[in-house]
Parts: structure tokens; sequence; C-alpha cells
């Protein structure tokens, strides 16, 4: 096993670092999609490249039966920042000490390079095997994830084709790989308030209408309402204001309107139309002149017991002997474009702890783990007989 693991290990860290050295801030590719294409379509993998807007995806599948296991991914990474506070240039892939440093080490080239060398030994094992083997990549899940992973699920769903099991490659271990997965995620619910008043001179409240005053009562309540009790799998939903404006800037002048943008992250037991009935009572109760704006960027899901998950936990104990906790912490994910479509999601990849961070890393050896875990994932459910 461990000469397994650092041959494994080498393997995934060089197509990593090919990855992680092309600057493909989102939503530019820079290439990174036909790097990964032209080692997938060495092993049988029928390609279709799906460009929409200015954003570059792929679909690639091995194998025209069911059951369907998809890779879902992105090559697109957050900007890097002021790259002067990182130790090593950012989209130069550095080793030390046992870490691999570079922008998108974590999220989630290293995850993109796993599934490759991971289905690349698989398919030299099983080249009859069971079902077919998928990846969705895109190049549009850091930015505003319009053009994306959602627009080739459309794509699929149109003609009929599904995915029964999907592993997003997002970073969702804690402190070592595999020791957590993420079997769910919040739904995700903003809005855009404006609140109406009368614009006015301090000195002369009577003759205005204060739009800050009369909306702070009822933000305060917004915020303090229990929404519901969350369930085993998911925390109580959560109502947090972003921002606040309001006012023209002068000290002497009561503002005529004010602006508000909140978010409500939601478990499986509230839907959008629950909270926005509940906000607009509030709101109402308070008697505000007010319009809103939402914007659902994702709903709730959850993956329960079922033969991904059982893979999952059982693959992640034979490679590290570690024993998985579920979760459904953290934020949205591509996921919850491709879970409503009746497919099993979870998410596993290496540590969280720096993704989008200055001086970003990922474990050289759970690059190797991360490879050999997906490999064994395929072994359960797809190995022919």
């Amino acid at each position: 096993m461990p000469d397994l693991l650092n041959d494994v290990t080498q393997d995934t860290l060089a197509l990593a670092k090919d990855l992680i050295s092309r600057p493909s801030v989102t939503p530019d590719d820079l290439g990174c999609q036909e790097l990964m294409i032209s080692r997938l379509e060495k092993i049988g993998f029928q390609i279709e490249r799906l460009r929409f807007g200015e954003v570059d995806n792929f679909w690639a599948r091995r194998g025209t039966e069911e059951p369907v296991l998809a890779f879902a991914g992105h090559t697109d990474v957050v900007p890097t920042g002021d790259e002067k506070k990182w130790a090593t240039p950012p989209f130069t892939p550095t080793e030390k000490d046992g870490m691999l440093y570079g922008r998108g080490t974590a999220d989630m080239k290293g995850s993109l390079a796993a599934m490759v060398t991971a289905c690349e030994r698989f398919v030299g094992q099983h080249p009859d095997h069971q079902g077919a083997i998928a990846f969705l990549i895109t190049s549009d899940e850091e930015g505003i994830a319009t053009h994306g992973t959602v627009k080739v699920v459309e794509h699929l769903e149109a003609r009929g084709e599904k995915m029964q099991w999907c592993i997003v490659g997002e970073p969702s271990s804690t402190k070592q790989l595999g020791d957590v997965v993420k079997n769910g995620r919040r739904g995700s619910l903003g809005a855009k308030m404006t609140v109406h008043g009368i614009q006015g001179h301090v000195a002369y409240p009577h003759l205005a209408d204060n739009p800050i005053h009369k909306a702070a009562p009822a933000l305060a309540e917004l915020a303090q309402c229990q929404w519901d009790q969350g369930n085993e799998f998911f925390p109580a939903t959560s109502f947090q204001i972003s921002n606040i404006n309001g006012g023209t800037g002068a000290t002497n002048v009561i503002p005529g309107e004010l602006e508000v943008i909140f978010n409500l992250r939601f478990s499986t037991a509230l839907t959008p139309e629950n909270i926005k009935q509940r906000a607009c009572e509030i709101l109402d109760k308070h008697q505000l002149d007010y319009h809103i704006d939402w914007n659902l960027s994702g709903l709730p899901f959850l993956t329960d017991t079922g033969p991904l998950l059982d893979a999952t936990q059982k693959a992640i104990k034979i490679v590290t002997g570690r024993t998985t906790e579920l979760s459904t912490a953290g934020g949205t994910s591509d996921g919850r474009f491709i879970a409503p479509t009746g497919t099993q999601v979870i998410e596993l990849g290496p540590c969280n702890a720096t993704i989008h961070k200055v001086d970003e890393s990922v474990e050289i050896n759970a690059l190797g783990e991360l490879s050999l875990v997906y490999e064994e994932i395929m072994r359960e459910l797809l190995a022919s007989s």
C-alpha cells in the first residue's frame, strides 16, 4: 500500500500542478479542460464540449448503459488578491514541507486531478465495467454560475440523460482527507429590499418619514425569528443581514430610502415560498412601504442512505482507515443544480481550511489518498463481476 500510494500521489500531483499553473480565474478556463479531455479520450471517454455564453464546459461519458456515476467539478478559481502577500507565486505550484501551494490546490484542481488518475487506473483494471462513468466540468462555479453546471444539466435533461450518482470534488474534509463528506447543502434565498420613506431635514422630522427608524424594529424581528428547528441533517434556518445603505452622506438629511440586503440559508424543513410569506407578514405588521427582489440561489438537497453514500464511506475506510462524518454545513455548491434531477449527490474532496485564502494549499499525500478513494468508489459501484 505505501508504494501504491506513493505512485498514485506522484501521478496525481503532476497533473494537479499542470492544472494549477494555468491562471484560470473565473470564468476563464485557459486550457484546463482540454488537458483533462486529452487524458479521458485516451481511456475511451466520448467528449461533448458545451460552451454557453462565455463559459466552457464539457460532458464526458464512458459507457452507454446505466447506472451513471458522474464526477462533477470546476476548473475556474477565485482571484488571488494581492500576489505580494503570497509566500510563493499563486500560479507557480510549489512543494514545501509535504504541502502543495497554489491557487486552486484545494478548490478544486487537486480533486480534478484525482478524478482523472482514478479513472485511468479503474478503466485499466475494469475495461468492461458496468454502467457508465461521466464527467461534468465547468469553468463557471466561482462566479455567477449561470452558464455552467446548471446549463449542462438542462442540456442533459432535455434529451433524457440521467445521472444516478454524482461525486462533486468540493473540498469537504476538515482535518484529514475523508473525515467529513457533505451529503447535502442548505438552500440559499437572498433578497434586496428597498424601504421607502420621505426625505427631509433632520431639524424638521415631522415633515419627513425616516425609513431607517421604521425598518429597524422589523429587521430586528426578522433577525430574531425562529424560522424552524432544523432536522436530523440540517441546522435551523439562519437569517443574516449583509448590507444596509441609506442616506445622502450628509448628516442633516433624513434619507428617502433604505436598502437592505439579506440572506437566508434554509433547510429542507422550509420552502422559499414559506420564507417569503413569513418575511412579508413581519414587514407588513410593521406597516412598511417596501419592495423586495428575491433571488433563489439554490434549493436544499440531501442524499440519505443509499448505494453512493454506502460506497463512499466504505471506500474512505478501506483507503484511510477513517470513519466519515456526514455534514450539510457550508455554503452552496453546484450540487444544488444536479440533485433536483433525482441524482444522489455527495461532495468529497481535500481539506477546506485554506480555500479562497492567500497561500492556499493541500497536503500532497492527500491527493493520492483522494484518487484511491475515488477509484474504490468506482470499484464498489461499477466493477465488472
